[in-house]
Order: structure tokens, then C-alpha cells, then sequence
């Protein structure tokens, strides 16, 4: 009888040890024989917002990426110091800057804009500030203080995360996806989220896979483009003021004689071209046009004179040079880089004294500074575009969810959808709102 106790304990104890090694095994394999409340694919920006806000909703939530670490394109945007938002508490307004498609944004702005953004930001340890432009940037300039804040949260919601995760195939029946396949691991979810980007920052792993999976669940996905990217230009000068920043300028887009668009604000010389805010702003329109007939860009390097004024300035400015050389007598006017540039362009003979300079030639040199023109030859891909235009169609989501109106258990969020904006900080905005009412409306639903 002894030995028949000891023989029944021996046994207790292994299945309770058996139990525990199953448990172990479970917390670090947990992809294994689970199914979870929710599954987003995708850990940028809008991915990880929407794992977090689904896990603060309480549901059980798996995020899926195929990179080896999270948030790898966040850690890139503003230069490296993450642009977090542009400082425009009013949705109306915010949506605006997205054109005419932006009013679908006001259901996730409103749910969580803004404020909430920098508030949440704030109470995970990221202070911020405002830059030129009503930007919002961490105080730290760091990128990776606010990956560090998101996956913070994403931590002590219990998320389970899972890295080198590719989707391999998406199975759906009827109206529902039944499974992913990710390198042979099977991964069952109640509802998914679709997080993947556009095709943007293509080294980060931004290869557009989900474009197709979702045509094969029957969703549109609207031309693919890219944009906030810089132009090109045929003239061969541009690759002597490579480097070169000009502030508060006025930017102009012409096609067939007609303005078609203008920007005022900071642009930037490139080896082939022009980049900065203000083209970057441009260059969706500036590539739409493109395509179809040539394009001019008229640069205003002294836009708050009209040309009467301007031409007062460079009189008076001739005046107190009059026994100058013309090279030497612009240093009032324009930067160092510039000068010998506009000096060949004007025709003017550099050694020729101010006071012999004509009329004629100072008229063409006025129009030099007033209306620079400037000939596109195309603008840059995807490689060097901040963010996509086009994608899932908005026609295909319901805009007070982010629910698929195609697959029962699907939702949307980021750069997926046909909905970009300009620089300053909007298109990051448009991650954390619809990522968060993604998760929320997954979890809810």
C-alpha cells in the first residue's frame, strides 16, 4: 500500500510538471494551437496602434511582422525625429488637408485626434513640442522614444508579438477569413486587421503583398503611386546647389501656360532637382500632370515683393554698388550657391560694372528672381517617396469602423487605404486615428 501512494504521488507530480511544461511551452510558442480575438498584420504605426487599442478593449490580440523588429518605417519618419502630428485639434479642419476624400476621416479623428494623440504620447514619458508649421515632434528629436512608448503599451497589454511573421496565403470562405498561413504556422483569428502600408520606404519591407491578397477577397485598390517625393528637372544646375534650402518661396505648377497649383514655404535643391516641403507637398499633382503633358515650375524667390517693389530693391541695391562688378553684387539678394547660377542664367557679363548694367538686363533679371522657370522630367518612385497614394478603396470601408463592407472579420487601418496627405505630420495622424478605431471597433464589434 505504501509503495501503491507513492507510485499515485509520483505520478500527480509528473502531470503536474507535464501541465507546467505545457504552459511554458504555450507563453513561448504562443502561435501554437491558439486562436485569438483579433490578429493584426503589420507592426507600423497604424499596426501597433491597433493592437494596443484592441488590447485595451480588452480582447486577445496576436501582431504579425514580417521584419525582424517592429516599427522599423517609424523609426525613419521626419528624418529619423518622427513628426509625430500637425497641431490641428479641430477634425474638420484636420481633414481638410487631405482633400476631397478627407471627410472619411472624421469618425477616427474624432474618436481619437489630436489631442488624445499627444496626450497618450505625454503618458507614456514622450514630451512633445511645436516646430514651424504647427509640427509636433518629440522633445527628444528621437524616433525611437516614440517606438520605445508604443511598444511599451503593446507589452503591458499582454500582445503577443510575433516577428519574421509573412503572410503566405489568406483563407477566406464566403464572407469571412478563416486563417493565415505565415511560413507553415497556421494562425486563426475571430477578426483581422490589415496594417501593411503601401510601398513606400521599400527596404523596410514595404513590398505591397497585401494589395493582392485583398483583390483576391474582392476589394478595388485604387492606382498606386508615389508621393511626397522628390522632382526631377531637366536643368543640369540644379546638381551645383545640391544641398541648398531656400525658405519662404513660392512654388508654382504650370501646365499648357495655366497655373495649376502653388505652395509657399521651404524647398530644397537635390542633385536632379527639387525637394523640400513645399515639392514634396506638389508631387502627387506635379506626377498626375506629368503623365500626361509637360509640366513647368515657376520658383518666386522673393514672393512677399510683387515685381515693381522688387524692382525698387534692385535699383536701390544697384545704387549702392555702382562701382562694382555685377558677380559681386548680389550678396544681399541670394545665397553664395545661388549667385554664379543666376548670374549665367541672367546672360550678364559677371565682370561688367553695376552702373553699365541695362535696363533690359536688370528687367530679365528681375524675372529671374520673380519667376525662375524650371522644366519637370519626372518625379522619383516609390524608393524615395514618404508615403502612397492609392490603395484600398474608400467606397469598400465603413468609415465609422474601419470595417471591410466585403469580408465580414476584416478591418483596415494607415496607409492601406486611398487616403494620404500632406507633409507636417498628417499622414502619421491618419495612422494613429484609424489604427485606433480599427482596434477598438474589432474589439467591440
Amino acid at each position: 500500500m505504501p509503495g501503491f501512494v507513492r507510485e499515485v504521488i509520483i505520478i500527480s507530480d509528473f502531470a503536474a510538471r507535464s501541465k507546467a511544461l505545457l504552459a511554458d511551452i504555450m507563453i513561448k510558442y504562443p502561435l501554437m494551437g491558439i486562436k485569438y480575438d483579433i490578429a493584426v498584420i503589420g507592426a507600423g504605426p497604424a499596426g501597433l496602434m491597433a493592437a494596443l487599442s484592441a488590447a485595451q478593449a480588452g480582447a486577445k490580440v496576436v501582431l504579425l511582422e514580417k521584419n525582424d523588429q517592429l516599427g522599423r518605417k517609424l523609426l525613419l519618419t521626419g528624418k529619423g525625429r518622427c513628426n509625430l502630428t500637425q497641431a490641428e485639434e479641430d477634425p474638420v479642419v484636420f481633414s481638410e488637408a487631405f482633400g476631397r476624400h478627407g471627410k472619411f476621416l472624421l469618425t477616427a479623428l474624432t474618436t481619437f485626434g489630436v489631442k488624445e494623440t499627444v496626450d497618450f504620447f505625454n503618458s507614456a514619458g514622450v514630451a512633445t513640442k511645436i516646430e514651424r508649421g504647427q509640427r509636433v515632434f518629440p522633445e527628444s528629436d528621437k524616433a525611437e522614444d516614440v517606438l520605445r512608448a508604443l511598444t511599451g503599451r503593446i507589452k503591458a497589454l499582454k500582445v503577443t508579438v510575433k516577428t519574421r511573421s509573412s503572410i503566405k496565403k489568406i483563407i477566406a470562405k464566403g464572407r469571412a477569413i478563416k486563417q493565415l498561413t505565415t511560413a507553415g504556422t497556421e494562425i486563426k483569428a475571430d477578426k483581422y486587421i490589415i496594417a501593411t502600408g503601401g510601398l513606400a520606404y521599400p527596404a523596410t519591407g514595404s513590398s505591397g503583398d497585401a494589395y493582392a491578397w485583398l483583390e483576391e477577397l474582392g476589394h478595388k485598390i485604387e492606382r498606386l503611386r508615389p508621393t511626397l517625393v522628390p522632382i526631377k528637372l531637366k536643368e543640369k544646375w540644379c546638381a551645383e546647389l545640391a544641398g541648398l534650402g531656400l525658405r519662404n518661396v513660392r512654388l508654382s505648377v504650370y501646365q499648357d501656360n495655366k497655373k495649376k497649383s502653388e505652395r509657399f514655404g521651404e524647398a530644397l535643391f537635390t542633385h536632379d532637382g527639387l525637394s523640400g516641403p513645399i515639392v514634396l507637398d506638389l508631387s502627387q499633382e506635379i506626377g498626375e500632370l506629368f503623365d500626361k503633358r509637360p509640366v513647368e515650375l515657376r520658383l518666386d524667390l522673393k514672393p512677399s515683393l510683387d515685381h515693381a517693389k522688387f524692382d525698387a530693391r534692385l535699383r536701390r541695391d544697384f545704387q549702392k554698388n555702382l562701382n562694382k562688378s555685377f558677380k559681386n553684387s548680389l550678396d544681399d539678394l541670394l545665397p553664395a550657391s545661388l549667385i554664379p547660377v543666376m548670374i549665367r542664367l541672367s546672360g550678364i557679363d559677371p565682370e561688367k560694372k553695376v552702373n553699365s548694367v541695362t535696363k533690359e538686363e536688370r528687367t530679365k533679371l528681375l524675372h529671374l528672381f520673380k519667376d525662375l522657370v524650371l522644366h519637370v522630367s519626372g518625379i522619383h518612385g516609390f524608393e524615395q517617396a514618404i508615403a502612397t497614394a492609392g490603395g484600398v478603396s474608400l467606397k469598400q470601408i465603413d468609415p465609422r469602423t474601419m470595417h471591410s463592407k466585403l469580408i465580414d472579420n476584416l478591418y483596415f487601418a494607415g496607409e492601406i487605404i486611398d487616403l494620404n496627405g500632406p507633409t507636417g505630420g498628417y499622414n502619421l495622424q491618419l495612422c494613429w486615428s484609424t489604427g485606433y478605431l480599427a482596434g477598438k471597433s474589432a474589439a467591440e464589434e
